[in-house]
């Protein structure tokens, strides 16, 4: 993580640890921070923590903060805090007033329990299911992880719940035509206008309007190899993995950084052998 991405989201961590600094645990603390967030390194190479870097503290040390940071709200904090940047850095409110529904299943790995994964019938895939929505922009205002076998509308109506509670100046919400009735029956109770997107009649693929930012959206999502397929065994730490791999995005779009690459430059020419 560079200085600019750090100096982003390190006014959160300063506060967690402040909030730590009992008798007791003040020791623990001095570790915690830049040198145990390496979960944009995590998401992106789809490294498993044992094979962290050695630069990195142990990794069961890194793990532990990875899921308190999930548990105490503080990985939501730093998401929240990239998106409200990013936001207006689009010219946009903080607090947007339309957003966009949908879901994707993936695979899960082998660790993943057989009561945390189902059956998508539709897609013909056993997992787990992302229910999410995103504002015009395609950044995440709310994310759930179920089982693959939850039908799109319940984890809708959730996901309308939450936003409903942490976005109340959302008056509009596009979905398509998988949702059933009783969600915009449920949007309407919480003051939300939910309405489908048509898709177009004409052959061959064409974007659908306001539905291509969620696609959009899956699409980075699937950059990161750790979520092309779900390794997460708990699906709380799944959902961190998603507020990690979109932090990752907006910090580099803050601080206009482009994704390294492992190729050195050299003025050495290349000769055949």
């Amino acid at each position: 993580m560079s200085d600019a991405r750090w100096a982003l989201i390190e006014p959160v961590f300063a506060d967690w640890r402040a909030r730590r600094t009992e008798p007791g645990t003040a020791a623990r603390c001095t570790i915690c921070g830049r040198s145990s967030t390496p979960s944009c390194t995590s998401t992106a190479t789809g490294i498993p923590w044992e094979y962290l870097p050695h630069d990195f503290p142990p990794y069961k040390t890194v793990y532990e903060y990875y899921a308190k940071w999930e548990a105490d709200g503080t990985t939501r904090q730093v998401h929240d805090l990239l998106r409200d940047k990013t936001r207006q850095l689009h010219g946009r409110s903080v607090q947007p007033t339309a957003a966009v529904v949908d879901a994707q299943s993936v695979k899960t790995s082998t660790n993943v329990s057989e009561t945390s994964q189902g059956i998508d019938a539709g897609k013909k895939i056993k997992g787990r299911k992302r229910h999410v929505i995103t504002d015009t922009l395609g950044l995440v205002l709310a994310v759930l992880v179920t089982a693959a076998n939850v039908h799109d509308t319940t984890g809708g109506k959730l996901l309308l719940d939450d936003l409903a509670a942490a976005h109340p100046s959302v008056t509009k919400v596009w979905a398509d035509g998988g949702y059933q009735n009783s969600i915009f029956n449920h949007g309407a109770r919480l003051g939300i206008d939910v309405e489908v997107v048509q898709r177009a009649r004409t052959k061959g693929f064409e974007p659908l309007p306001k539905r291509w930012v969620i696609e959009r959206t899956f699409g980075w999502l699937m950059q990161h190899r750790r979520l092309a397929r779900d390794y997460e065994a708990l699906p709380e730490r799944s959902r961190a993995m998603i507020h990690w791999a979109m932090a990752n995005k907006m910090a580099r779009e803050l601080t206009r950084e482009s994704t390294p690459t492992w190729r050195i430059e050299t003025d050495i020419p290349l000769t055949s052998a």
